[in-house]
């Protein structure tokens, strides 16, 4: 059956979005309300709003009930009203909830919290589909509908009137049309009908999708749209339905990645949880994991098993196997592990290399510089041309205050060396191997520490008894 697609009456109605987010979900076995488990590292009601956000609405009200505080403690930042449901009555009942702040020249959106895919252009195509006259209706077809309201038509296939699973009659379960309950319609409209609306069902609930019948007794056009994909309209119930949208979301996300030009070496073990601003001929190898807002340049390849956080990474660079990155801004034509690890506040000039088991927190390095082996820089400043030699420490932590290590252009840092912070190494300085350094080694001169190295004789290793 196809979607209704008549022209829309053109009206044009600023939008409100109601999400409803009541709901308990003991199914999920957890403590943490159903609107908090985690989808891709973000709550799922968190991924509901930002897409409501991003069709910039005048109003955007949350619905909340079990666990609401925690809910409006987790998204206190989000830019939304919070509207009380004392008592969970059904659908209908939560959306009464929001009546007092919408207002009649307003087009109501009405969205769930527990169903996170739904994407930004089905929403737009439904609203325009409504106008500002008619309902717009989102279905859904299924292999196997239970469960789900199913939506009756007639035989012109206009639809007539949603009828809920166990209201349904045997003819009207065979129905492969099911209700995804997201509905545009005009809040003036919306209004009437809810104040019409009886709990005389089998769940002795008020049903939201029984304006759908009023509608059509009243001869409003009521404009189905069914859903382009059956991932983003459906709702999470348990950890098992969470754990398949988790993997849905992936090969949405994979599939979007690649047709724009980047390149996955398994689509099916990439992990975007969060943003990805990329250019051209970017090359992701298996088990990568993205979070937050990561941005990738030009020709970047990233190696199997990296975690990626809040990062930058400028054209040219290659990210090698197993390394975390994390905050960090890496510049051009840099290279980066493998079995490295970038913390926050790290900045890497052009052409640096941050080698295997080397780890930095916000420190700087120049262009050129080079820290390839068992290395810790932690609050350092280190210029261009710089080389850190294997087993190299920044000591910048003495129990309670934080020091800076200043280290100039084209300094050489020997193998093993301890850097006691706060200390400053000149320009073009050489610190021989296995040197602590607590003062400040002066520019273009070899400076070193080293105690007498003694051999004692007639010493014998302890042996066991």
């Amino acid at each position: 059956m196809q979607a209704n697609r008549s022209k829309t009456d053109g009206g044009s109605l600023p939008l409100a979005v109601i999400i409803l987010a009541a709901g308990q979900g003991k199914r999920m076995k957890s403590p943490l309300p159903k609107v908090l488990q985690p989808l891709a590292g973000r709550p799922l009601l968190k991924h509901v709003i930002d897409t409501a956000q991003s069709l910039q609405p005048a109003q955007v009200q949350v619905v909340y009930g079990h666990g609401g505080e925690r809910v409006r403690e987790v998204l206190k930042n989000e830019r939304v009203s919070w509207v009380e449901q004392a008592e969970q009555l059904g659908t209908g009942h939560a959306v009464m909830q929001a009546l007092p702040q919408l207002r009649d020249g307003e087009m109501a959106l009405v969205l769930y919290g527990d169903v996170p895919l739904i994407r930004r252009g089905t929403l737009q195509e439904l609203v325009q589909l409504a106008g500002s006259k008619a309902v717009g209706l989102l279905t859904m077809q299924l292999d196997d509908a239970t469960g789900y309201g199913r939506i009756v038509r007639d035989a012109r296939g206009q639809v007539r009137k949603i009828v809920e699973q166990k209201d349904a009659t045997k003819a009207q379960l065979k129905i492969r049309e099911g209700n995804t309950g997201v509905v545009a319609v005009p809040a003036k409209l919306l209004k009437k009908w809810l104040g019409k609306l009886k709990n005389n069902n089998a769940q002795r609930e008020y049903y939201l999708t029984d304006i759908v019948a009023m509608a059509v007794k009243d001869k409003v056009k009521v404009r189905p749209l069914i859903a382009p994909t059956i991932a983003e309209v459906l709702g999470v119930n348990d950890k098992t339905q969470l754990a398949e949208l988790e993997t849905m979301r992936r090969a949405q996300m994979a599939r979007d990645l690649m047709l724009a030009g980047v390149t996955l070496a398994d689509p099916a073990r990439l992990d975007l949880r969060g943003t990805l601003e990329h250019g051209a001929d970017v090359a992701l190898d298996v088990n990568v994991v993205l979070e937050g807002e990561v941005k990738l340049g030009e020709r970047v390849r990233i190696g199997p098993n990296c975690f990626i956080r809040n990062a930058q990474i400028g054209d040219d660079s290659e990210v090698l196997a197993n390394c975390v990155i994390d905050g960090g801004r890496i510049g051009s034509a840099c290279i980066v592990g493998p079995f490295a690890r970038i913390r926050p506040g790290t900045i890497l000039g052009g052409g640096a290399h941050i080698g295997n088991f080397v780890e930095v927190k916000n420190s700087e390095l120049g262009e050129g510089s080079k820290a390839n082996h068992l290395t810790y820089l932690g609050d350092a400043i280190i210029g261009k041309k710089v080389n850190v030699g294997a087993g190299t420490v920044t000591c910048n932590y003495d129990g309670v205050n934080k020091s800076k290590t200043h280290i100039g252009d084209g300094a050489f840092i020997g193998s093993g060396s301890m850097l006691v912070a706060p200390v400053r190494v000149g320009a073009n300085a050489t610190i021989g191997a296995g040197s602590t350094i607590t003062r400040d080694a002066p520019a273009a001169k070899l400076t070193l520490e080293r105690s007498k190295q003694l051999t004692i004789e007639g010493w014998v290793r302890p042996t066991k008894k």
